[in-house]
């Protein structure tokens, strides 16, 4: 009888801006399980606490073992395997926000980096990742226990960092009230220029604030806010598609359906009837 199994937890409503738990889990994998080749949405840290597998970035194959970390960013595409005879398990996080960018900029998975190999404090992050998993739920109070229990895990890597990274800490402020504006105006034809006139820098500016902190842009970042939006319109009112085009700020109701399948692979019409 095989042995593998999942326990994972998926946060269902993502309340805060500054960091936010998506999902907490543990995988001890079948032989050769693999996911992907595809895309998050938000950062997930993997923590293998025994046995092997590799992880495919930018082109490149990692072997990875017991005592092991990798990181999947945003709009990454990547793949990842456990090995066919001794397939690993992990614990796992997928988290973003404002601060997420910032702070992982301060650990040793700053820059380009997505890989750690034998951590010295292994134990102390799976200890951390359990504590998470433990405080799941999706009542406010959960929430907010889990963004605490999170933030000590991060801060543990950065406690634990080998080289000091600089962070402007203005960089995530001013993400975090561009944010705030587009929570509170993408219903509203917005533009990138607007969101960062209300911010107090120029196009540029936020631009490069948006890469490092969330590693994408403000259109992006917009247009995917609007997209969630649009996909939990069709999926819990009855609102036309192109009364949901509206609702969430596209004046164009081709264009949305054009952006809506880019981002979710189908059309507005076949999501709502999946």
């Amino acid at each position: 009888m095989s042995d593998e199994f999942k326990l994972s937890n998926k946060v269902e409503e993502r309340t805060t801006i500054s960091l936010s738990v998506y999902s907490v889990g543990r995988q001890k994998c079948s032989p050769g399980y693999e996911w992907g080749p595809g895309i998050r949405d938000h950062y997930l840290i993997h923590y293998i606490s025994s046995g092997r597998g590799t992880y495919t970035y930018g082109g490149r194959t990692h072997s990875l073992q017991s005592g092991d970390l990798f990181l999947v960013r945003p709009d990454m595409e990547v793949s990842y395997k456990a090995d066919g005879s001794d397939p690993w398990t992990y614990y796992w996080v997928g988290f973003a926000g404002t601060d997420a960018g910032a702070i992982l900029e301060a650990t040793d998975l700053s820059g380009k980096t997505n890989v750690l190999r034998g951590i010295r404090f292994g134990e102390e992050i799976k200890k951390k990742l359990r504590d998470i998993s433990d405080a799941f739920g999706n009542t406010f109070e959960s929430t907010v226990r889990m963004t605490g229990e999170l933030y000590l895990l991060l801060s543990l890597m950065v406690s634990g960092a080998s080289t000091a990274a600089p962070v402007v800490m203005d960089d995530a402020e001013h993400v975090r009230r561009a944010i705030d504006y587009i929570d509170s105006h993408y219903s509203y034809p917005i533009s990138v220029e607007d969101i960062a006139a209300y911010v107090g820098v120029s196009r540029s500016t936020l631009f490069r604030q948006f890469r490092r902190c969330l590693s994408t842009s403000p259109k992006e970042y917009l247009d995917q806010y609007r997209i969630r939006r649009a996909a939990y319109l069709l999926r819990h009112t009855s609102l036309t598609v192109n009364s949901v085009s509206t609702s969430v700020g596209y004046d164009n109701g081709l264009y949305f359906s054009k952006v809506f399948k880019k981002a979710m692979g189908t059309s507005p019409s076949k999501y709502r009837a999946e």
